[in-house]
């Protein structure tokens, strides 16, 4: 239920930075919205998640999500970029998506995530 990566980068041993292909045939767009299909939150966290435990912090699990705010809606056939960065002292991931567009990049949602052990 992942999407199609095209590109990883790793800036830092706390960051990553995953572009991300939203294929229409999506598993998440199936009745969410019939007229419009967009990508749900519970998918956009969960990519977080997946992520987040196979890149920055495996030893990590879920605890509870800080803050979390939707701002513009992911579409299919999209790329998006997500970036991700770990602060390990705090247990705290921060996370946004951003729709991309040529050079263009648009923020689509953005929150922070505790995870504990």
């Amino acid at each position: 239920m992942t999407p199609h990566e095209i590109q990883r980068h790793q800036p830092s041993s706390h960051q990553a930075e995953i572009v991300l292909r939203l294929d229409p045939t999506l598993f998440w767009f199936k009745g969410h919205f019939p007229v419009q299909p967009l990508l749900p939150g519970v998918a956009q966290l969960d990519w977080v998640m997946h992520y987040a435990q196979a890149i920055l912090a495996p030893d990590y699990r879920f605890q509870g999500i800080q803050n979390v705010k939707f701002q513009a809606p992911l579409l299919p056939g999209c790329d998006v970029l997500l970036t991700l960065d770990w602060n390990e002292a705090r247990n705290v991931l921060s996370f946004s998506y951003h729709r991309l567009a040529g050079e263009t990049r648009v923020l689509s949602s953005s929150g922070k995530i505790k995870l504990c052990r």
